[in-house]
């Protein structure tokens, strides 16, 4: 018998510095902090998440420790997140200084690539 899986809890993003992190996402993103917990002098447990009720967050953890802990784990996952209306969201991200790609209007879906704040690439894609 399959194990039960019933949907995406949490994706880890390794970043250089957690706070300019948190504040990518939530002042020029628009997600919300899900939670934030010291795990130690160094860095924190901090989890943003694109409203308060969606279950899903992205966890912003230090780069640099789990270098340390796993060297091997550390590499930049594919992240494709979804959007009600692109439009939207590809001129507010604009304005908040995102560096964004140009819209890509394809006959599966309307979609842009984004930059974080560490440079990594991500992709919004439209969802009607």
């Amino acid at each position: 018998m399959p194990y039960a899986f019933n949907r995406f809890g949490k994706v880890t993003v390794y970043v250089k510095d957690q706070e300019e992190a948190k504040d990518f996402w939530i002042d020029k993103i628009g997600f919300v902090l899900k939670m934030e917990q010291p795990m130690g002098p160094d860095f924190s447990w901090i989890e943003v998440g694109p409203s308060d009720d969606e279950f899903t967050t992205l966890v912003l953890y230090s780069k640099e420790a789990m270098e340390q802990q796993k060297p091997e784990a550390v590499a930049h996952p594919s992240i494709l997140f979804s959007t009600n209306d692109i439009e939207a969201a590809y001129e507010k991200m604009k304005q908040n200084g995102v560096k964004v790609e140009d819209l890509l209007k394809m006959p599966f879906g309307t979609m842009f690539s984004f930059k974080g704040q560490d440079g990594n690439d991500y992709l919004l894609r439209e969802d009607k």
